[in-house]
């Protein structure tokens, strides 16, 4: 069987090729940023995320993996000392790449499968617009409540909780502090930025994936501060994935309630 040129220049086929060599890299790293199981995963999102949304999707999703590695490390030693780090000294496994992606992931599949099942030319374009939007838009609300959670832990001099505004210690399910909550507002319009830099959103899309960021980042601490502790299957990586989905549903809500009575320009 001989390969096609289409069969050589696949997408999937680059996606595959690229992923192998980039997490063979990531994996001989003396920082370990992922953990064995979590590079397979990592492996399998990276490939879907090019296969449906190609290169730009892609420096969304590495963009947001190295600036939220590396946040994670900030006051590393200090917040292990107090018992406030990530495990595994912030090595991402499976439970982590999909709490965080999975809302992502979905966007990108939804892509597939709107460009393969809807011909109809004014609709398609709008629905992956959109979904597009809530891709970035997840991703925005991830590196938030990273950079928000882990600047908050490492240099927040008061930190709240967001139920009862009161003190409490760092690290705290639901606590918030100013220092966090500006790292978080500036992270996610870091990587919405990302987004429009590489033709995901508009500019206006910069807007939603902020608001909705900041809006998902607080019910994230919401959650943590009120049912986390109730229930043993909200997880951290559930809660991520609620996060993210939030945030990606509150993007797309804007976006609609902005263009009633409006033109959509594509």
């Amino acid at each position: 069987m001989y390969l096609t040129e289409s069969m050589v220049w696949s997408p999937w086929v680059g996606a595959i090729a690229l992923n192998t060599v980039l997490l063979a890299i990531v994996a001989l790293l003396p920082k370990k940023l992922l953990t064995p199981a979590g590079i397979v995963h990592a492996w399998i999102l990276g490939v879907l995320v090019w296969g449906s949304l190609g290169w730009p999707g892609y420096a969304v999703v590495a963009f947001y993996f190295v600036v939220g590695s590396g946040v994670t490390r900030i006051g590393m030693a200090e917040k292990e000392a107090a018992g406030i780090a990530e495990k595994r000294s912030g090595a991402r496994g499976p439970e982590n790449v999909w709490g965080s992606a999975l809302t992502g992931a979905l966007c990108g599949a939804g892509v597939l499968a709107v460009r393969g099942w809807i011909p109809d030319a004014e609709v398609a374009p709008i629905a992956i617009s959109l979904l597009m939007l809530g891709y970035v838009a997840s991703f925005s609300t991830k590196l938030s409540d990273t950079c928000a959670s882990e600047v908050g832990k490492a240099y927040g001099k008061h930190t709240f909780l967001i139920t009862t505004l009161q003190p409490v210690p760092r690290g705290t399910e639901g606590a918030i502090s100013l220092e966090g909550t500006i790292a978080g507002f500036l992270a996610s319009i870091a990587i919405a930025l990302v987004g429009w830099g590489v033709g995901l959103v508009d500019g206006i899309g910069i807007l939603w994936c902020a608001i909705a960021a900041f809006v998902a980042t607080n019910i994230e601490s919401l959650i943590g501060a009120t049912l986390q502790s109730r229930w043993d299957w909200l997880t951290n990586e559930v809660v991520n994935f609620l996060n993210t989905f939030i945030g990606a549903i509150a993007a797309i809500l804007l976006a609609l309630a902005w263009r009633v009575g409006r033109p959509w320009i594509l």
